[in-house]
């Protein structure tokens, strides 16, 4: 579809929220028509967990984004899907890759929310793709059960913060889920929530830096738990670390099912995203330097040190690949 006005952000580009909101929407609907292509329950696909995704380049207002998607792996429960976002600018012509993703799908009855049903097999065109695929299936799996262990943090209202600390920068969004907001099933689509989790964690970057801020890339989302229409959400975010270009922030949302439910607030869904501030000419700035105080955000530092690192060099690693 073209991308107009109202899906820009401040910089003047397509908001990211926008884009994983059409990335999860196309990886939705092939997991939910190849879930329903035998005889079989009807079913939902829901989105519960997407790999990290880098945004390659801006899209701008005006041009058009293609979104596709292919499943490449599907175990007894769950589909694999890769999505590939391309910008066109219909004046000229001219494409380019603008994001790549993988997301991971669970298909759930319409008759019964709480039960799984079996996913029918792909065929592979060779065996080493079913080996990788199963091999990609078992990481992330280990990966979502680490990630919820540790979700017991709460982010708590700082009084009058210094600039540049993380008391100063962290933002809170409580949202009203609505039938808009959901699938078929009543629960919230994947990519509403993404889209708010990126708004929470432009506000969060766009404070600590003062100037314009993009999306550079996000971290596995982890949907560890369903959330149902009516509920209230909360969705937090805080610096967690930054290097002399990018800055990190780690983002969960926490529900609050009120209505005819008697259950307590739960984490839903956690990710961590990477911001870059950039001129009004849209040059890379330098990014100010984190500033920790408690025992807790120095150990989050180091944590997000190590994630950039790691990232930093896979990349360098593809580089030198390519190259040869």
């Amino acid at each position: 579809r073209i991308m107009r006005p109202d899906d820009a952000n401040v910089a003047g580009n397509v908001h990211g929220g926008t884009i994983l909101k059409m990335i999860e929407e196309a990886g939705a609907i092939i997991s939910t028509r190849h879930c329903n292509s035998q005889a079989g329950e009807p079913c939902v696909a829901a989105l519960a967990r997407v790999e990290r995704t880098d945004f390659l380049s801006p899209v701008c207002i005006g041009e058009v984004a293609n979104v596709s998607a292919e499943i490449t792996y599907t175990s007894r429960h769950s589909v694999e899907v890769q999505v590939n976002v391309m910008s066109e600018n219909i004046l000229t012509g001219a494409k380019k890759v603008t994001n790549k993703a993988t997301l991971w799908y669970v298909p759930l009855s319409l008759k019964n929310v709480n039960k799984v049903v079996e996913v029918p097999p792909i065929q592979y065109a060779r065996k080493e793709q079913e080996d990788e695929g199963k091999k990609r299936y078992e990481e992330q799996k280990l990966d979502r059960l680490e990630t919820k262990q540790r979700n017991g943090d709460v982010i708590f209202p700082v009084i009058n913060p210094e600039p540049h600390t993380v008391g100063y920068s962290q933002s809170s969004l409580i949202h009203l889920v609505g039938p808009s907001d959901c699938t078929l099933l009543g629960f919230v689509h994947g990519g509403v929530t993404m889209k708010l989790m990126d708004e929470v964690a432009g506000i969060v970057a766009a404070r600590h830096c003062k100037t314009n801020i993009v999306t550079a890339s996000v971290d596995a989302i982890n949907f560890h738990e369903k959330i149902k229409k009516g509920s209230v959400i909360t969705i937090s975010g805080r610096m967690t670390f930054t290097s002399n270009k990018s800055m990190e922030i780690e983002v969960f949302v926490d529900a609050d099912p009120f209505v005819d439910e008697p259950r307590e607030r739960y984490r839903a869904v956690s990710a961590f995203f990477t911001y870059v501030s950039l001129s009004k000419e849209g040059k890379p700035l330098p990014v100010p330097q984190l500033l920790t105080e408690t025992e807790d955000e120095k150990r989050r530092f180091e944590e997000g040190k190590g994630r950039y690192l790691q990232t930093k060099a896979k990349r360098q690693a593809q580089m030198q690949q390519a190259a040869q």
